[in-house]
Order: C-alpha cells, then structure tokens, then sequence
C-alpha cells in the first residue's frame, strides 16, 4: 500500500522512435536538441550584445548578465535583473552583480557571441535561435549561478508556473505574497518541483516573456517577494559530477497570455521531437483508445470485482479506467476480463522506487528478492543508504537495477506477476514524477540524468514491449513519449497540503482496510489551501497547453473527487474545461452515495473528449475581468467549452454551469451540483 511521498517534481523533453527507443535525454543533463533553423546575427556594440528574436531585440549587458527586451513596436523592459553569485535574499533586487568579476572580450564568430568572467571561470555564449534568445553558460569547476532573475520589471503583471496544471500569479497580490500562500520563500526545481521546465510572465499592454531552463537537472526557481511584489530568481549548480557543467536558457517575447508561455515551449517541444502523440500511441498500441472518454477510478471492496464492474456498466457508464492499490487483493481475472468486456481498461499499482526488508515491508511492492535489500539502495557520498518516501526502507537505484536485470529479470518477473490477472494497464508510481537520484555506490554509481535515462528505458518496456496503458505520477513533460496518462499532473500542490495530509486525524489513514479513510474520509482544505489549489481567478491550463494531445492528465490520487467536496463543483467544472478525467475511488458506499452523479457527469464528459482527446488546447480566453467565466478550445475548432465559475449569469451560462459545443453543433449544458 503505498504512502504519500512529499517530493518536488519535473523535467525535460524525450523522444521517441515508433519502437519506442529512447532517441535521447539531451547531452546528461538536458533533453532539448539544438536545433538547425538559420541564425540571425547578433552585433556588438561595447559591452551589449543585441540578439535578434521575434518580435524584437533582447540585449544582453555583459557587464552583468542583465537582459532587456526592444519589442518591434518600441516597449523596453527588463528580462532579467543582473546575475547573483548565489542565492536571492528577500530584499531589494541586487542592482549590481555579485561575483561575477569584470567581462572579458566579446568575440563573434558567425551568430555567436561569446565572453568569459575569467574570475568565475563562467564562460557566456549568446545567439538567436528559433525567434528566441539562447544564452549558455559553462563552468568547469563546482559553481553557482543566480540567473535569470526575472519579473523584478515594474511593468510586470503576472508571474506564470506550472505547478501541476498551471497557475498566473499576480506578482502584486497581497496574499499571493503572504506566508498563507506558501509561494513566496520557496523554490522549485526544474527537474522535480514543476511539471514542465519553463516559466512566463505577462506585463501590462500585450507583451509577455517566456523562459526555458534547457538545462533542468542541477536548477532551481526560488520565488522571492520584494516590496509586497514576487519576482522568480533561477539558480544552477554547475558540478562536474552530475554533468551539469552546461547551463542552458531561452528567452522569448510573447504577447503576455496567461498561456504564452506554455505555447512557446509547446513550439519548442514540437519542432526538436518532444513529443509523442495520442494519434502515434493509439496506433502503436489501440488499448490506448480506451483511455477516451474514460474517468479513472480507485477501487476498494465490491468495486473490484465482477459484479462491481457490472454495476458500473448499469449506471451507464461506457468508459473507464480501474485501478487498485498495492494492498495484496487485487482484480481477480473474472472481475478484469468483465472490465475488458466492458470498454474498461484495468491497471495495478507498483512502484520500483522502494524496498524494505522482507520480514517487515509494509506493502508487497517493496518485497524484492534478494539481494535488491539493500545491495540495490540508493547510497550518499558518505556511504549512507537513502531512506525511502514515509521513512520506510530505502530508495531502491534504477541503476542497479538495471545492471541486475538481464541476469535476475527483477522488472520483468515483477510485471508479469502484476499483470496475471490479465491487467492490460499499468500505474507506475514516482518513475515519471523527476524525483531523481545521485546514487554513490561504488558497485552501481549513477547521476541523476543516468537516472532519468533508466526511467525511460523501462518505462519505454512497459509501454512498448509488453504494450501496457501506461501511467505514472506527476509525469513531468519530459516523459510524455513513453506514458499515456498522468495522475497527478493535474493538481498545483501547495506545500501545506503536505502537512495536512500527515496530519491522520483530520486527513484518514489506512483503515479500515476496505475504505480506507486516506482515501475515503472527506476533508474541508484551510481557505488558503483551497485558494492556492483551486481559486479559478489563477488556475490556467499550462500542462494542457503543451501536453493535451500527448498525455492524459487528472488529479493526485489521493485527492478523488469526493474527498473535498467543497471544491467538487469547482474541480468538475475544471475537468470538462480543460477535457480531462475526473479521478475518482470507489467502493460499494461510493457508488450508493453518489454513483448516479458520477455516471451523470462521465456521460456528458465522454463525448466532449471523444472529440477532442487527440487534438491540442488551441486557445484559452479570460472572457470577464473578475476572471470567473473562461473559454478553452481545442484543435481547429473540434471543441469549445465555456466554464462559469461565478455566481452570476454571462452570456445565457448560468452561474456554476459549462456549455461546450462539439465542432459547430448545438450547446450542451452541465451543472454540476457539487457535494
């Protein structure tokens, strides 16, 4: 049974062959190509260098690394504050570098400009790439680099992130500075505490700027409050050991949509093969179709077997996906190949991240054969073993596992027990989510981007060799190629949900063993929890944005729809928004209290979804200035839905109510009653 793991997440970009080969996670530390698009030149004029982009100019200061933006129509502002030489302190924006030391000379050769700060031993590459700024940096020694340090511009507007789906923060916001947001003191990293590795900011009047950390693993985005305004602040630890000696960022002018930002990296991901599409996954693979239309779904109890399935089926529901946790009574065959019949998809938990020792695991997941406990841990510098999530056991090396297993077949004989009952899904917990690992045992040493690498060659098995739904937690963008739903991706955790969940008392634990209260006990959130969470004035559909063509994303698992029903309204009203599964656990109980509703909203969900599963959100709209009533719209208008988030009538939508509208037909209309 597993625990929940309080843990950043994200990442970087893959791609893959129709085999499903891994074609590369960029050098180690990225997974972005180069590209091979012409290059404008960039011109020298003292210690500025002005490089071309679309829509202007961005001139970088050597003196500093400060960076400003000329756009065509003559607005001037500031892309990055100068470099730190370490981290931000919440005080006023430093107004000169610290550390850098003097410039060398700049010297140009074809589009690159190139210096070096002799006393940092950084040295700076700058040119124009695919409309954008590309600047590098490289150190060959142990070093860190504050920068960019950006929206620290008075023009700046909003500052957009994408923890989980996605959020547009008013960088002027009281409360969004407050401790009660839990935004401002914090940081992220790239590889493991966002989903996708990009950020944005809009400013006043149609401009905007996105930012691209290439270079994920080894970065972090701290988000600093100054003077009652946020600004981020990106730092990168260059270490020869980790391979992260190449620091990699692109800045591009947008025209300051609370989406700009996501469509730039959607543009980037596509035109350097980073992404895999429904359209490939469901002809490689046709089980992959089932996932269209279907709402996923916890099971416990009755619900898992035949007759549960059955029930399902009589509420109406055509579509699904079934999953059930570690808890050593899985889906009997009868009960998966009644789901199979069905149009159900059904899929275990697993997790290879954990192992305990055999005569005392507490899930069946973390039993491994010998001598995986604890030959296969993760080990620190100092020889320590790595403890693993929930402080249980160790975290187990991908490395070493993958080492051990074409002599032991550890994964595969795993798999194959996992799926006897006939499952033809998979939910492969933590591998996708960008927690990764530097791993010091002599025996199987690994950085963190070998880490990754390992991730996708066995995720690329399940879902290739052996043709597995796949899914995972969390999944950053960077494994889009090798999965085909998300659990996780859809939720923008704040780091007080963490706390609140630890707190068994008023969150539920794992009893009683049938339902448990984890998952089935609802729960009031704080009022800033809800409004970091679930507030629509600063959600937006960033994963969506970039990913809704390519991954199928819905909420954490232990937040099913019923467990806070003062956001059930809010969070159905989301779902068919952004055209994504409700993620829903289910037992006898669940179905009697509220199996109709359920079947209510997955019948008017599934054919909107039908529609447009496989085509990407090509368009999303604040229509009122309060923020409360938001368009979305997919492909070339093969849908278009209308979510009221208000208490008031627009437009004939009444308030509390979506309409969406498949390809030019007739209107439909849900209100979901909420819980």
């Amino acid at each position: 049974m597993r625990t929940r793991k309080i843990r950043k997440t994200r990442k970087k970009i893959i791609a893959l062959s129709g085999a499903l080969t891994v074609v590369g996670v960029v050098g180690t530390a990225t997974a972005f190509g180069t590209g091979t698009h012409s290059r404008p030149h960039v011109e020298v004029h003292g210690g500025r260098v002005t490089v071309p982009v679309a829509g202007g100019h961005a001139v970088v200061d050597t003196a500093d690394l400060a960076v400003r933006a000329q756009a065509d129509d003559g607005r001037t502002w500031q892309l990055s504050a100068p470099a730190a030489d370490g981290p931000v302190p919440a005080g006023p924006v430093p107004a000169v570098p610290s550390g850098l030391g003097p410039a060398g000379k700049v010297t140009v050769h074809g589009a690159k400009a190139t210096w070096r700060y002799p006393a940092k031993g950084l040295t700076v590459t700058a040119t124009a790439r695919d409309g954008r700024l590309a600047v590098s940096v490289r150190s060959a020694r142990q070093a860190t680099l504050t920068w960019p340090v950006t929206g620290a511009d008075p023009a700046t507007r909003e500052v957009q992130i994408p923890r989980g789906e996605g959020l547009s923060v008013p960088v002027a916001d009281r409360w969004w500075n407050s401790a009660g947001a839990g935004l401002a003191g914090s940081e992220a990293g790239m590889a493991d505490g966002l989903t996708m590795p990009f950020w944005g900011t809009s400013l006043t009047g149609r401009h905007g700027a996105s930012y691209i950390a290439e270079s994920d693993i080894g970065t972090t985005l701290r988000f600093v409050s100054t003077g009652g305004r946020l600004h981020t602040a990106a730092e990168h630890a260059f270490s020869p050991r980790e391979d992260t000696t190449d620091y990699r960022i692109t800045f591009a002018l947008t025209d300051g949509s609370p989406v700009a930002a996501a469509r730039d990296y959607r543009a980037w991901l596509t035109a350097h093969g980073g992404i895999t599409t429904l359209r490939r996954k469901i002809a490689r693979n046709p089980e992959v179709g089932k996932l269209i239309g279907a709402f996923h779904a916890y099971t416990w109890g009755q619900a898992r077997t035949a007759e549960g399935v059955r029930r399902l089926r009589r509420l109406g529901i055509d579509r699904m996906w079934l999953g059930y946790d570690a808890d050593g009574s899985p889906m009997d065959a009868e009960a998966t190949k009644t789901a199979e019949r069905s149009g159900y998809l059904v899929g275990p938990y697993d997790s290879w991240a954990n192992a305990q020792d055999p005569d005392s695991a507490d899930t069946p997941v973390s039993k491994w054969p010998a001598p995986v406990w604890q030959d296969a841990c993760v080990h620190t510098a100092d020889g320590k073993p790595v403890t693993g999530f929930g402080g249980r056991g160790c975290y187990v090396s991908s490395e070493a596992l993958r080492r051990a297993e074409t002599s032991r077949h550890h994964l595969a004989d795993r798999t194959r027990e996992m799926t006897a009952n006939g499952a033809d899904s998979y939910f492969l917990d933590v591998d996708a989510a960008g927690e990764l690992f530097t791993d010091h045992t002599p025996t199987h040493p690994m950085t963190k981007a070998q880490d990754r690498r390992n991730r996708l060659e066995r995720m690329a098995r399940l879902s290739g060799d052996r043709s597995l739904v796949l899914g995972s937690e969390s999944a950053g963008s960077w494994a889009n190629g090798v999965l085909s739903f998300s659990h996780g991706s859809g939720t923008p955790v704040t780091d007080r949900l963490w706390r609140l969940e630890r707190d068994r008392t008023t969150w539920g634990g794992y009893a009683p063993a049938g339902a448990p209260a984890i998952f089935f006990k609802p729960v009031r959130l704080p009022d800033d929890v809800a409004k970091a969470m679930y507030d629509p004035r600063y959600r937006v559909p960033l994963y969506q944005t970039v990913l809704h063509d390519s991954v199928i994303s819905t909420e954490r698992w232990e937040l099913p729809w019923s467990k806070l029903p003062d956001q059930s309204r809010t969070r159905a009203l989301l779902a068919m928004l952004y055209n994504v599964p409700l993620n829903l656990v289910l037992d006898q109980s669940e179905l009697d209290r509220h199996g109709r509703q359920i079947a209510r909203l997955q019948r008017y969900f599934a054919p909107l979804h039908k529609a447009a599963a496989t085509e990407p959100m090509t368009d999303f709209r604040l229509l009122t200035p309060d923020r409360l009533v938001q368009r979305t719209t997919f492909g070339d208008g093969a849908l278009t839905v209308t979510a009221n988030f208000s208490a008031a009538s627009h437009d004939g939508l009444p308030g509390g109510c979506v309409s969406a509208v498949v390809r030019s037909g007739t209107a439909r209309q849900l209100c979901p009653a909420g819980l």
